[in-house]
């Protein structure tokens, strides 16, 4: 008898569904439809599994993995105690764990720092600084203020390991629902991401997914096992692993564009130019401003900027561009529009890793380097509904010498056409061997 899961991403626009043996990630069914937010998630949900599971014996008894970015996913904030080392590496980490890291800090919290604080509306604090043993004055402090400010937003305290305990409680002491994990950076040069990311997780799905009220009920909320761009991060993880090498994923979705990176460490680690916030080698960026929707326009601002775009050819797409930002649903059909849309996807994908090999946009900040990339995913709707111009949307990444940034010497390139790096991601904890297979035969093959 064949053992299934089903894998769900409820995004913003769209919810996505996989049915997969766990046996070995055969992909068994798929379907996708509106997510619902309008009225209560899992209606959307719900249809989709029912479309995905039609004609699969048993399958309505299968586990359910989702992942989410609806109502605008995980927004964090970050304070520092030093805004080029510490509150750097809790930037990095932030977006490693699927956050939109929507403030960052450094230093003592001010009024006016409390105020920017506060208009920022992250769903979750990261709370840093200081290396273990090192300085503690400021992450006191800051939590200090915190407390005093009456902020109950949920905290993740990852700084000062000596200190974090005492912060803790003094958090906690105040009503502030309150997490410490390991220090991000427990030495100069050290970055140490994963404690903080899997305590942002926790937070994420105890105080954030049941807070911003898609669904009716507690189900949703007990569903959901991760933020969308944490779980698609972790199928990248798998897909490098899988491939043994350098790896980039580009994913042009509506509002953003996400680019991952998975670099093998080696030479690079070492050296002079090794930065004091440490090197994240599996790391994230977020492009708010640039997106085939809602941030349409901001890809044509960047891309003239930038000079990438043909003399006259600003204007129409421009014009194109505000058409899909003011009906983000809308459906593009064929001819100049559906030409344009592919042209703004492709221009966020070369603008959007133009910033994460320069650095992730952090002015004096080391780029990634690419060179040894040896593959290159591109994600998102736009992608996958292209066919067979699919591949040609990247093209540009490996074209693009005068972009300020290295190119892969030699890297293949594919399309994640059936949405499997996030199905990958859910089931990389439970079902490694379906995860790799499902990769594998998707990505990698062929």
């Amino acid at each position: 008898m064949v053992s299934y899961a089903v894998c769900a991403d409820v995004g913003s626009t769209w919810t996505k569904v996989a049915v997969l043996d766990l046996a070995d990630g055969t992909l068994l069914g798929s379907a996708s439809g509106r997510t619902t937010v309008g009225t209560d998630v899992l209606h959307g949900l719900d249809a989709a599994v029912a479309r995905a599971t039609a004609g699969l014996p048993g399958a309505a008894a299968a586990p359910w993995y989702v992942c989410s970015s609806a109502g605008g996913g995980l927004r964090l904030a970050v304070l520092g105690y030093e805004e080029l080392v510490t509150a750097r590496a809790g930037h990095q980490v932030g977006l490693s764990a699927g956050a939109r890291v929507v403030h960052v800090g450094a230093g003592r919290l001010d009024g006016a720092g409390l105020t920017a604080l506060r208009a920022a509306r992250p769903d979750v604090v990261l709370l840093v600084g200081g290396t273990d043993g090192g300085d503690a004055e400021v992450l006191t402090a800051n939590a200090g203020r915190l407390a005093r400010a009456r902020f109950r937003v949920p905290v993740v305290v990852a700084g000062n390991a000596v200190a974090a305990p005492a912060v803790g409680e003094l958090l906690a002491g105040r009503g502030v629902p309150v997490t410490v994990a390991g220090n991000v950076l427990p030495s100069i040069g050290v970055l140490a991401p994963q404690p903080a990311r899997a305590a942002i997780r926790e937070v994420f799905l105890r105080h954030v997914i049941g807070g911003k009220r898609l669904s009716r009920g507690n189900r949703f909320a007990g569903l959901v096992r991760a933020a969308t761009p944490d779980a698609v991060l972790t199928g990248v993880e798998v897909l490098a692993d899988r491939l043994g090498g350098d790896l980039l994923v580009v994913d042009v979705g509506g509002a953003t564009t996400d680019v991952y990176s998975v670099l093998v460490p080696d030479e690079r680690d070492s050296g002079p130019g090794r930065p004091a916030a440490g090197t994240l080698w599996r790391a994230r960026t977020v492009e708010g401003d640039l997106g085939v929707r809602w941030s349409a326009p901001g890809v044509v601002r960047a891309a003239a900027a930038e000079r990438l775009l043909s003399p006259g050819e600003e204007e129409p797409l421009a014009a194109v561009a505000g058409t899909l930002a003011a009906d983000p649903g809308r459906l593009v059909g064929g001819g100049p529009e559906r030409v344009a849309e592919r042209r703004i996807a492709a221009l966020a994908a070369v603008l959007a890793v133009r910033r994460h090999a320069r650095g992730g946009g952090a002015a004096g900040q080391p780029g990634r380097d690419l060179r040894e990339v040896r593959l290159l995913v591109g994600s998102g709707g736009v992608f996958r509904h292209a066919g067979s111009g699919a591949a040609g949307l990247l093209d540009g990444l490996l074209t693009d010498y005068p972009g300020g940034w290295a190119l892969p010497r030699s890297a293949r390139t594919v399309v994640d056409v059936t949405y499997v790096l996030a199905a990958a991601g859910l089931l990389a904890a439970a079902h490694p061997g379906a995860a790799g297979g499902l990769l594998h035969r998707h990505l990698l093959a062929g």
